[in-house]
């Protein structure tokens, strides 16, 4: 090649110079040369050109994504990947945006930060009576669950100073729906108040009351008191048994005396109770009819409420 010959080498990826490479000659006006790819230049065979240049990116643009890749797999660990681009992880993370899941428990290794998380999730359901979405009962549930595998009273019925006094109820599974929730005026005449149970030890007695409100009776406050006695039936359970029932005052009486009863079989404790956890400020059970119980320990008088 000579010397004073200036060659560029230029790959062009048009149907033009798809079969060779493209030297220029800048001293020589108009003279272009065209050399096949199976001509040998220093003893060495020119391969073709990969014909595909937008295959791959930039090299800066390579880095872009490398690092975009990094932070968002930092934040929402990807299951998948296809190249340098996440699969739907973006998508994935707002669904589940505010969800409890099994990463999110795991991390949540104190009783306190339980406790809170639980609190938290139930806050705003007003205590889950007229239902939840699934989802939120299930986060829910495994909140519990985990609460109850760390449950710090296991043999609650063998320390039953735990147990006694007034609590107040912040979540349950029981729930007044449909037909239910219209018989009983709970949808427009009649709202509910707060539930407390007082458990006195000593007498073995347990007292649930029920507050109401009745807009259509000048916004007539009342109740509902169910007493109940108990038993030990073993280190954990309790055996719960109905005694008496009222309504107070008369003229709420007058407002739930056709579906008494029904109120009844919503709010009748008797059957058997497996005391799942307590502490000092948190008692979780769990009933013979499937139905699970969150209360925080209340500073209510009892005498008042009862």
């Amino acid at each position: 090649m000579p010397a004073n010959l200036d060659m560029v080498l230029s790959y062009f990826p048009s149907s033009r110079h798809e079969l060779g490479l493209y030297f220029p000659f800048p001293k020589t006006k108009g003279a272009k040369l065209f050399v096949p790819t199976t001509a040998f230049m220093s003893n060495k065979l020119i391969q073709p050109a990969i014909l595909a240049p937008q295959v791959v990116p930039l090299i800066s643009k390579i880095k872009a994504r490398v690092r975009t890749c990094r932070m968002v797999s930092a934040t929402y660990p990807m299951t998948k990947s296809n190249g340098f681009r996440p699969t739907h992880t973006t998508k994935v993370a707002e669904q589940n945006a505010g969800l409890v899941g099994e990463e999110d428990v795991q991390d949540l290794k104190t009783l306190s930060q339980l406790k809170t998380k639980l609190y938290q999730e139930v806050n705003g359901i007003n205590r889950g009576i007229f239902g939840v979405p699934s989802s939120k009962k299930s986060d829910i549930e495994a909140l519990v669950k985990l609460l109850e595998s760390q449950n710090p009273t296991p043999d609650p019925t063998l320390n039953l100073d735990k147990v006694g006094g007034c609590w107040k109820l912040v979540y349950s599974t029981i729930t007044i729906l449909g037909s239910k929730r219209t018989k009983l005026g709970l949808r427009d005449i009649i709202t509910l108040g707060e539930f407390f149970q007082t458990i006195d030890v000593e007498k073995s007695k347990a007292v649930n009351v029920i507050e109401f409100n009745a807009r259509g009776l000048s916004l007539l406050n009342g109740k509902l008191t169910i007493e109940a006695s108990f038993k030990i039936a073993s280190k954990s359970r309790v055996y719960i048994n109905y005694d008496n029932s009222a309504i107070t005052p008369d003229q709420l009486m007058i407002v739930f005396r056709k579906n008494y009863n029904l109120l009844l079989a919503i709010f009748n404790p008797e059957g058997w109770l497996e005391i799942t956890y307590v502490d000092d400020t948190m008692r979780i059970g769990r009933d013979d009819k499937g139905n699970t119980f969150i209360l925080e320990r209340s500073e209510e008088d009892i005498s008042v409420l009862t």
